[in-house]
């Protein structure tokens, strides 16, 4: 993901060979590890490093400090996040609108539920971090694959498809993030994201245009979309 982040949690050095990328992936790994069994506040670099294998010296190489390595953990799971979206949209493309929101729903949660409990402990490790460069990042590349998905729906068209787009996201993050907020058990998260299907298809399908009133949108013209501050 190709972001700027601030200047104080950017990373010293990044990995450029394979054995530096094992670290790093250790490194990431003992992170999540330390922040599920002692949470963000009682990790420490040191901890981290313990954990992983490695020397306080080969961490501080990467991280000046926890908040740097918080921001790029973080950064490094809204990367795989977003790749997944992207897969998705791309198989999707050319198919109906109901079958891009189940696949669109699906994936997401999916990703989310992978590990919960590491969703669960970034999510917390995240609050006190500047991370609108990250956010923005990861909300250009959902936004297009997303918008390049419905652009090519067999079944509609949409006169403002960049509104469309990200009311359609922000209801999918944000009932996801909630659903995690307020812990829901399992049966009844489920119950939940079966309603938001229902809900997303029935709003673009308020939203489309007519089948047989206005112009339907060029899809040979590549997709722009803005970048936007939240995911």
């Amino acid at each position: 993901m190709l972001t700027s982040p601030p200047p104080h949690l950017s990373p010293r050095k990044r990995p450029r060979q394979a054995r530096a990328t094992v670290t790093l992936d250790a490194i990431f790994e003992a992170t999540i590890q330390v922040l599920i069994a002692d949470g963000p506040r009682r990790l420490t670099t040191t901890r981290v490093a313990e954990r992983a294998g490695v020397s306080v010296g080969t961490m501080y190489q990467y991280f000046p400090h926890k908040q740097a390595l918080f921001y790029a953990l973080n950064e490094r799971y809204l990367d795989l996040v977003a790749d997944k979206v992207e897969a998705t949209c791309r198989a999707q493309q050319g198919g109906s609108v109901r079958d891009m929101v189940k696949a669109l729903v699906a994936t997401y949660w999916a990703a989310k539920t992978e590990r919960v409990e590491v969703t669960q402990a970034l999510y917390k490790s995240v609050v006190e971090l500047d991370n609108e460069a990250m956010i923005e990042a990861f909300a250009c590349r959902v936004d297009r694959a997303t918008a390049t998905m419905f652009a090519s729906a067999a079944d509609a068209a949409f006169a403002d498809l960049h509104t469309v787009v990200l009311t359609l996201l922000t209801s999918i993050f944000g009932t996801v993030r909630s659903v995690f907020e307020r812990n829901l058990p399992m049966d009844e998260a489920e119950a939940v994201l079966r309603q938001l299907v229902v809900m997303c298809v029935a709003y673009l399908d308020a939203v489309k245009l007519p089948s047989d009133g206005g112009m339907a949108p060029d899809r040979s013209r590549t997709v722009e979309v803005p970048v936007h501050d939240a995911a």
